[in-house]
């Protein structure tokens, strides 16, 4: 950009300019050019959560939370309850049967995990909630206090949005403080939520993560679909726990499944607390089986996984149930 000076020259007549005026054009030029149009700054794009092969060159990654696979060696959570749905412990290597892409695969690492957990509670806190959302309340504080030494928390709530209202923390009163201050409103953003909590979920110390939802419904006002929540779990190594409360929300239910977890629906308010308990208890116990995974394993693609169980040859009115991580998205190169 080329500037010109104006000076007095003998003999000539030169036209005085307003200053002032040529200033503000320069400054109303200046600022076009650094905002742009004002329809392009204020159309915001819908974000879409797509599937992403996510490389884990070793299990040392698993320590830092990350998704527990390398291109070797694939480590998969299962759960097994009772028909009571009481947590059965003491079963072997021997007793699981586990496949990859319908072909079997044989398990090289088999152990009991224990260890301390991060925990994501997504408490509903819609209009609904109005009238269980004391008993509600009541369960979290069970889960909670039946907490593990190490353990870690945090709480979002979902109403018309959803709120992180308390980040990471080891102080279960901190929690139980915030969720007494919850207040009741407006419609269920249940999507949302959970996209907010499993997100936040990166910043957690340890490298079992569960998220805890109590919701009494389906999703009616989110962002983001079904659909790329779940795919959002399927990357995510999260195990999810859900209740619905006085309702059945099968979205929950699946979710749950896919993760590894398990998922409850309390017809009676009074029985929250001893369902929290039980859901405690799963989600602090688990077999961990690994496996090499087939052939090809850096193609960036999810493969699912089944674990069976060899029942016992009693078999009867105990039969055993149990829920796994359904698949895992290998390496892509």
């Amino acid at each position: 950009m080329r500037f010109a000076f104006l000076f007095p020259v003998p003999g000539r007549q030169i036209r005085r300019v307003r200053w002032s005026t040529v200033f503000i054009g320069w400054i109303v030029l200046i600022c076009g050019a650094l905002t742009g149009p004002a329809d392009a700054q204020s159309t915001e794009s819908r974000v879409s959560i797509t599937p992403k092969a996510k490389v884990r060159p070793s299990i040392k990654d698993a320590a830092s939370g990350q998704f527990r696979t390398d291109v070797s060696r694939v480590l998969i959570p299962v759960t097994v309850t009772d028909s009571s749905r009481r947590l059965v412990q003491g079963l072997r290597k021997e007793d699981f049967r586990l496949m990859q892409d319908g072909n079997r695969r044989e398990i090289s690492d088999f152990y009991s995990d224990d260890g301390p957990i991060s925990v994501g509670v997504v408490m509903d806190a819609s209009g609904s909630m109005q009238n269980k959302l004391a008993e509600s309340r009541e369960a979290v504080s069970t889960f909670l206090r039946l907490r593990a030494q190490g353990d870690e928390f945090f709480l979002v709530t979902l109403r018309d949005e959803p709120e992180l209202v308390h980040g990471f923390t080891a102080e279960v009163k901190e929690i139980e403080a915030d969720l007494a201050a919850v207040q009741p409103r407006g419609w269920t953003a249940l999507y949302d939520a959970m996209y907010l909590a499993i997100n936040h979920m990166k910043r957690a110390s340890k490298a079992r993560r569960v998220l805890l939802v109590l919701s009494d419904g389906d999703d009616n006002n989110s962002r983001y679909s079904g659909s790329e929540i779940r795919n959002l779990v399927r990357e995510a190594d999260v195990r999810i726990f859900s209740i619905s409360v006085q309702s059945h929300t099968p979205f929950l239910d699946k979710l749950a499944a896919e993760s590894g977890g398990n998922s409850y629906r309390v017809k009676n308010l009074g029985e929250l607390p001893e369902v929290a308990a039980r859901l405690s208890e799963e989600a602090h116990a688990e077999y961990v089986l690994g496996f090499t995974p087939s052939e090809s394993p850096r193609d960036g693609k999810y493969h699912p996984v089944k674990v069976d169980l060899i029942q016992p040859a009693s078999g009867g009115d105990n039969e055993l149930h149990v829920s796994w991580r359904r698949g895992y998205y290998a390496p892509l190169e």
